[in-house]
């Protein structure tokens, strides 16, 4: 099992940064990766981005790019998600997730049925 706990959701205006954080605990997972997902009300959870353990490397939905880096602390089990130039419609739900498995490339994990645990997400709201 593995848990995932977020934070660092919050009310900003547009324009502001927010960073998130992602604490991993139970089973190691070092050699797998680690998503960011969002969903906001009345919508369906979309991709906005993920991180290899092992390597770093990343991916970015095509919305976020050039605004929000992820990046992992190994030693803490820890991942974040730094969030600049945030929008009103970055408003939504932001979800953490783990997958237990490696052996594809970045862009495989792009996709939410792919991940094998979820947190119980954090509310961002950017305001106008």
């Amino acid at each position: 099992q593995v848990q995932l706990v977020e934070s660092g959701g919050g009310l900003v205006q547009a324009g502001g940064s927010l960073r998130l954080s992602c604490v991993a605990s139970g089973r190691t997972i070092s050699s797998a990766a680690m998503g960011w997902f969002r969903q906001a009300p009345g919508k369906e959870r979309d991709f906005v981005a993920a991180i290899s353990w092992s390597d770093g490397s990343t991916y970015f939905a095509d919305s976020v790019k050039g605004r929000f880096t992820i990046s992992r602390d190994n030693a803490k089990n820890t991942v974040y998600l730094q969030m600049n130039s945030l929008k009103p419609e970055d408003t939504a739900v932001y979800y953490c997730a783990a997958r237990t498995s490696a052996g594809y490339s970045i862009n495989y994990y792009s996709r939410g049925n792919r991940y094998d645990y979820w947190g119980q997400g954090t509310q961002v709201t950017v305001s106008s």
